[in-house]
């Protein structure tokens, strides 16, 4: 029996993950998969709400280890409430974020101990790891180009803090699984290679042809 994969998209804001994480999981939908898709803080009422406090209360003062306790929480009730559910029934699951941007936000960028981060992260997230994680790279300069918007309270930490996430990601691509691909080309060439590495990796839980 075929089962789905894990799937996580990670990077700095402003990189393209949530548009190459839908694009992703049309690809597969159209090919007969189940697709759940989420995203990391989020995508349960707990995750939702603890999202609008780490991103959008700039008037509450978050120490370090409060917010990447506060990511981790809402990261233990979407693991238990949307993920583990998920493949349990042989889907797909494609996040935006997960483990990885706690390692490198709070860890490579914001000055916590990573094995540390990395530790507790094993027990929110009950120890699943994500079949393959594709880190999208861009420079911090184009990142804040292709943001419209205003910034939240990670987003407006300014340029030293975002090259420190970036090289972060860079250290972090060396970890089992992971792919680094270039995404300051166009969002067309940019799915390609992201689906050309699915095809690559996953082809064994791939019940549809593998033309794209």
């Amino acid at each position: 029996m075929r089962t789905g994969k894990f799937i996580v998209f990670e990077g700095v804001d402003g990189s393209g993950k949530s548009l190459q994480a839908t694009n992703l999981a049309q690809w597969l939908e159209q090919r007969d998969c189940q697709v759940v898709r989420c995203h990391d803080p989020g995508s349960t009422p707990l995750g939702d709400a603890v999202r609008e406090v780490l991103l959008h209360r700039k008037d509450l003062r978050l120490d370090p280890e409060a917010e990447m306790f506060l990511y981790m929480a809402a990261r233990a009730q979407l693991v238990r409430e949307v993920i583990q559910p998920a493949l349990a029934e042989g889907h797909w699951v494609i996040s935006d974020r997960f483990l990885m941007s706690n390692i490198v936000y709070q860890g490579h960028a914001g000055g916590l101990d990573i094995d540390a981060v990395r530790k507790i992260g094993e027990i929110a997230t009950c120890n699943i790891k994500p079949d393959l994680t594709l880190i999208l790279d861009i420079d911090p300069d184009t990142a804040s180009a292709r943001m419209d918007r205003p910034l939240d309270r990670l987003e407006s930490r300014g340029d030293a803090y975002r090259e420190k996430v970036r090289n972060g990601y860079h250290s972090e691509s060396q970890s089992q699984n992971t792919i680094l691909i270039d995404a300051t080309a166009n969002v067309e060439e940019v799915q390609s290679q992201v689906i050309t590495t699915v095809q690559s990796l996953c082809a064994d839980s791939l019940d549809c042809s593998l033309e794209n």
